[in-house]
């Protein structure tokens, strides 16, 4: 008897744009930069990682809207064409291969809670975050913090990618 993966399925606001991740993310990131609380219009930004080939677009269609990012390298932000609604994004160090999935726009985005809070120097003041959940300044290193799984299945995208 065979496993079913573990799947997760999403859309935008309008019902326009459906998704589905085959698989269970890479790793969830809670950013609390200025630079997503400013595009979010909130106190943090809720990514699930994962690779761009594991996210099937199940109807509808998404307009890709390059934006500035801190790193001054930019990102693609995936938006519902009709509703705007961003889905998933990618980042220029990450390439087309990584999704940055929008945890808030997943049916059941209580399924995949932060695995890490990253840049919690910018975090707003009245945001408690749980003891139990790895918290950094700044940036990590995912050696030190992703399952090998996950670091096993990124080995696997840069391999792809340099063939």
């Amino acid at each position: 008897m065979t496993k079913t993966p573990l799947t997760f399925e999403g859309g935008c606001t309008c019902r326009h744009v459906r998704y589905r991740m085959t698989s269970k993310p890479l790793f969830v990131h809670c950013c609390h930069c200025r630079w997503c609380q400013r595009e979010t219009g909130s106190a943090f930004a809720l990514n699930a990682l994962i690779e761009a080939d594991r996210v099937q677009l199940l109807q509808g269609d998404v307009e890709i809207v390059d934006t500035p990012s801190a790193s001054g390298k930019g990102q693609k932000i995936a938006r519902c064409a009709r509703c705007r609604v961003a889905v998933w994004s990618s980042y220029a160090g990450a390439g087309d291969a990584v999704r940055f999935v929008r945890v808030g726009t997943l049916d059941e985005p209580d399924r995949l809670p932060p695995d890490i809070h990253i840049f919690t120097d910018s975090k707003q003041p009245w945001v408690v975050l749980p003891p139990e959940t790895p918290a950094m300044h700044e940036y990590y290193r995912a050696s030190e913090h992703w399952p090998k799984e996950s670091l096993a299945r990124r080995e696997a995208l840069r391999t792809k990618q340099q063939h």
